[in-house]
């Protein structure tokens, strides 16, 4: 296991959305349950609740799918990891990168906490990119 959480999530999540699950657990810290947070608000999410196993809490995640005509699973999420504990990438918020013309989303680690790109900019304060959501 390695020690970068967020991008431990977003391979949890990805790799559950690839394979049509429809559920996925994944450690419960303040970052994780802040990133999780903002995916359920931005609406690629259904649903997260907290779990306990023995002194250790989860979130299980609902993940979101869309059925095509013929009855095939098309994933929605694509989440790409950013900044890394090997090379950090900030941003001030004139110069954040928007995701396909502002369909998708950026995830920012600010001085204010973790939150999107949007309001960021309203705010006016720049940080750390965490990862990408389209």
């Amino acid at each position: 296991m390695s020690k970068d959480t967020i991008a431990d999530i977003i391979t949890a999540i990805r790799n559950a959305d690839m394979n049509k699950k429809r559920t996925v657990r994944i450690p419960s810290t303040n970052i994780t349950e802040n990133i999780v947070k903002i995916l359920l608000q931005e609406g690629f999410i259904e649903n997260v609740r907290k779990h306990q196993e023995s002194n250790k809490y989860f979130l299980v995640l609902t993940l979101r799918h869309r059925r095509n005509r013929k009855g095939s699973y098309r994933t929605v999420l694509n989440l790409k990891r950013i900044s890394r504990p090997g090379l950090r990438i900030y941003s001030n918020y004139q110069k954040i990168p928007r995701i396909l013309g502002g369909m998708g989303i950026v995830i920012l680690s600010t001085s204010r906490g973790i939150m999107t790109d949007r309001r960021a900019r309203i705010e006016g304060i720049g940080g750390e990119i965490l990862c990408y959501i389209w």
